[in-house]
This record gives structure tokens, sequence and C-alpha cells, in this order.
């Protein structure tokens, strides 16, 4: 009983209806790679950073009501480029943009409108 218990983070898991759409969404938009399934009807991909955490898509029967309370931010060297992404592979731009020291945040959404964020660089617009 000496010491705190290691807890380590291995995957974030996203709710989705569409199980199929949303999973391919992530994988092209970050180009992951698949692996072996946890449950039926369930996927899962790989981290692209080595030994980042894994993303798991788990079927829900209910759509998504309100904000989402845990979002993913990514980084992005030319931020309308990537809105350009998001959007050819069903995503969206959510409608707000935030300035700060570090750059610009667009909050995008996948097609089943869980929010997500891109930092683009200092000074960036959404085009």
């Amino acid at each position: 009983m000496g010491g705190e218990p290691l807890i380590e983070w291995i995957e974030v898991t996203i709710d989705c209806r569409d199980v199929g759409v949303v999973a391919e969404f992530w994988r092209e938009l970050l180009g992951l790679v698949g692996l072996e399934d946890p449950l039926p009807g369930w996927r899962r991909a790989a981290s692209s950073v080595p030994g980042g955490p894994a993303l798991t898509f788990q079927p829900v029967p209910e759509p998504k009501v309100g904000k989402t309370r845990v979002h993913l931010d990514l980084r992005t060297g030319d931020l309308a480029a990537a809105l350009a992404r998001v959007r050819a592979l069903g995503g969206d731009w959510a409608g707000a943009v935030h300035v700060y020291d570090e750059g610009t945040v667009a909050v995008m959404a996948d097609p089943e409108g869980t929010e997500f964020c891109l930092l683009g660089p200092p000074g960036s617009t959404i085009g």
C-alpha cells in the first residue's frame, strides 16, 4: 500500500450513432490506422503520436444534444486548408473563432456534431 496508484490515459471514446461514418472521418482527418475493434459495432484507431491514446468510437442510440463537455484540440500549420479538409470529410465549422497569443482557434464539428478545436498559427484566418 505504498504511494499512489499508477493511472494511465489509454484512449478517448467518442459516442456516435453512425460509428462507420464518424470513425472514418477521424481516421482520414488525422491519418490514423485502425486497430482491432474492441466490441462488435465499435471502431478503434491508433494514436498519431507514438504512445498516445487511441480513439474509440462507441455506438449509442441517441443523437448528440448540447455542447460537448470534453473535446480534442488539434494543431495545424494552415488553418484555412485544415478547415477545408474538415468540410471535405463531412465535418464543418461550428461558428466560433477565438484569437489568442498562441494562435487562432476555429471550433469545428465532426459529421455528428461533436466539437473539436483546430489551432492555427498566430494571425491565421479561416479563409
